[in-house]
């Protein structure tokens, strides 16, 4: 597909965060946009004053709401040309012998099952129309943890993993990925991290960085045509405690 034609865009969890700066970044450049998200009026504010989008309240851990989700998708426009698999909880304060089953269970089903539900809907659909590229929002956490983030850390690599997954199974397919690694971006998830745990014990501000960043970078990878892949990108906050993180 040539870089100069607008693409059809899934984002999920695009009601808040990143994924709505991302999705009207994407919207301001011209391409199609597919808001998923489980609350509609955050869907429906981060659509205002723009036409071409399509919003659809989506449960990403109910396979059947994926299902329909990416119908939707096939009804409006025929195909989705990049998925950004962005929606995401981040459980804090539990270490591996303190986390509670529901925590655990709620931590996976969103960050990793979510993300593998709505991968497999979207690469069905890319490998029907030739191609296509799916970019997950990953973290540091996929390099390093952070104190009492067992959960969170762990499906974070398990993203790492699905990652690297769909970049061998789509190759023959013209369908590429890409891991985003953010750190630190200033969003309502990242609001704690004005009186950060830190590894040694104490608690410290942490610096953080505008998301309209991470936006135009998502933005210039979707720009690109499928022959180009981009494995892995990092951006985070310059500053913040990660290379020798404690």
């Amino acid at each position: 597909m040539s870089a100069s034609l607008p693409r059809v865009v899934v984002v999920t969890g695009g009601g808040s965060g990143i994924g709505r700066t991302v999705a009207r970044e994407l919207l301001g450049r011209g391409h199609r946009v597919v808001l998923a998200g489980r609350r509609p009026e955050l869907l429906a504010e981060t659509a205002k004053g723009h036409a071409d989008v399509l919003t659809v309240p989506t449960d990403v851990t109910d396979s059947a709401s994926v299902r329909a989700l990416f119908d939707r998708v096939a009804e409006a426009h025929g195909r989705v040309d990049v998925l950004f698999n962005n929606a995401g909880i981040f459980p804090i304060g539990q270490t591996v012998d303190t986390i509670d089953d529901d925590t655990w269970h709620a931590a996976w089903q969103v960050n990793v099952t979510g993300s593998v539900w709505c991968a497999r809907e979207a690469v069905r659909m890319m490998k029907a129309t030739g191609g296509g590229r799916i970019i997950n929002n990953a973290s540091i956490s996929a390099h390093v943890p952070r104190p009492e983030s067992v959960a969170y850390t762990t499906t974070k690599h398990a993203i790492a993993g699905l990652t690297r997954s769909i970049l061998l199974d789509g190759r023959a397919h013209n369908i590429t990925a890409t891991r985003l690694d953010i750190g630190n971006a200033a969003t309502d998830m990242t609001g704690s991290f004005v009186n950060a745990l830190q590894a040694d014990g104490s608690r410290k501000a942490e610096p953080t960085f505008d998301p309209a960043h991470v936006a135009r970078l998502v933005a210039d990878i979707v720009a690109l045509p499928n022959e180009v892949a981009v494995p892995e990108l990092m951006v985070m906050a310059a500053g913040m405690p990660f290379i020798g993180r404690g």
